[in-house]
């Protein structure tokens, strides 16, 4: 049998706090193959709600791509310990995007969140910070 866990880096990047923001995800099977990724630019948002975007990202490439266990690795310590329960949440729209992980999260047989470092998770913030450059240099008209 093989093992069908997918591991998802997400990070989310805000240039002001609010402010332009995006999320990038990173997604590896088992082996440590990298299977996808996502660059998603937000717009107006705090770097907290920005971290919450890239999970449910992540979660819904997961859900696309059939896989039913996961693993959600973030260098945000605050957003990691809020999904694990370990951290209230205070903020009402960190609450809203908070329900919505777990609502996403019952679709699958698990959904693990862990903290890592900072330079463990470099794709994961390229790929956000990609996002954001690439709509802050577009001088195409607005549609």
């Amino acid at each position: 049998m093989t093992d069908d866990k997918l591991i998802i880096y997400t990070d989310g990047a805000s240039r002001g706090n609010p402010g332009m923001s995006a999320s990038g995800v990173m997604l590896w099977d088992s082996t440590g193959r990298p299977i996808g990724e996502v660059s998603l630019y937000l717009g107006r948002a705090t770097n907290n709600q920005a971290e919450y975007r890239g999970v449910l990202a992540g979660l819904l490439a997961a859900f696309t791509i059939g896989r039913k266990d996961i693993e959600i690795r973030m260098d945000s310590e605050l957003v990691a310990k809020q999904l694990q329960g370990e951290y209230k949440i205070k903020d009402s729209a960190l609450k809203i995007l908070a329900a919505a992980v777990h609502k996403a999260a019952e679709q699958f047989d698990s959904v693990t969140y862990c903290h890592v470092s900072r330079s463990s998770n470099d794709r994961a913030d390229q790929l956000a910070n990609s996002a954001l450059d690439s709509y802050l240099n577009d001088d195409r008209d607005p549609i």
